[in-house]
């Protein structure tokens, strides 16, 4: 029997996953580099859909400690039952057994920055907050954001297809000219042409997030509707390959109505959460 290969990823999530990268790993406080490895590990954590640095904690030049006391709150609290966990979820928010430390590395002092999970396969791996640190790089690369996913891909690609995207009835956006942003594990992102976008029903809202794979976004919001609160986003700073995007416009497909060639979209429950 042929086997679906997107339902077989799905089924790995709850699962503690690893992969070893043969890439240069560094991370930097300020001008000193505290973390310098050859043989670090990209880790998931079950119900993490995007990667952690592991490195030997011989590759770590800075002390590891237990931490004095217990933290204030769970960092498990507030993230819903089952839910998978993006990069908007704590680093602290572990969901395999270990023993969390605290990095301390001269003058710089980061409370529960780094995680000793149990696993054997891991044994002498130390996971480490990405955020924690001023930069991080692959090679001589700066990675922003969070750790690439070997295993995903972002592919754009031009279309002549007829999309629409309503809030409530409210037309957003409309265009014969859409980008298709086709991301492993993400439904489908329309990036319109901002001259097909209705900037009448937008305000400019203070967020920002960044992509490892696409860059710096920016966001707006849809007037006078709360459920609006940050519905679209531009690359405002694009990286290398993602040239495509730069003057597009993205919606949320799964808080909005979208229609293509007329047919209304169905976004997978997963992606409501």
């Amino acid at each position: 029997m042929a086997l679906q290969i997107s339902p077989a990823f799905w089924k790995f999530i709850p699962q503690l996953r690893y992969e070893p990268t043969p890439r240069r790993i560094r991370a930097q406080l300020g001008d000193n580099t505290i973390v310098d490895s050859h043989n670090a590990f990209l880790v998931y954590e079950p119900r993490r859909v995007t990667p952690i640095y592991a490195v030997p904690a011989k590759d770590i030049a800075a002390d590891l400690r237990v931490p004095a006391a217990a933290p204030a709150e769970d960092p498990m609290a507030g993230i819903p039952p089952g839910a998978p966990m993006d990069p908007r979820y704590p680093f602290a928010a572990h969901t395999t057994p270990g023993q969390p430390l605290d990095v301390h590395a001269g003058t710089h002092e980061l409370p529960a920055a780094a995680f000793r999970p149990e696993d054997p396969d891991l044994s002498g791996h130390v996971l480490l907050d990405f955020g924690a640190f001023d930069r991080w790089l692959e090679e001589d690369q700066v990675i922003e954001g969070h750790p690439r996913d070997p295993f995903h891909r972002v592919d754009a690609r031009e279309s002549s297809r007829a999309v629409r995207v309503h809030l409530g009835g409210q037309l957003l956006a409309e265009t014969r000219e859409p980008l298709f942003v086709y991301e492993t594990m993400l439904p489908v992102r329309t990036y319109y042409p901002r001259g097909d976008v209705d900037w009448d029903a937008l305000g400019a809202s203070l967020t920002q997030s960044v992509c490892p794979y696409k860059g710096t976004a920016s966001y707006w919001s849809v007037r006078g509707r709360p459920e609006g609160t940050d519905l679209a986003w531009s690359y405002e700073k694009v990286l290398p390959d993602s040239e495509q995007l730069k003057d597009r416009v993205s919606f949320f497909d799964e808080r909005t109505e979208v229609y293509v060639d007329d047919t209304k979209q169905e976004i997978d429950s997963f992606f409501r959460f």
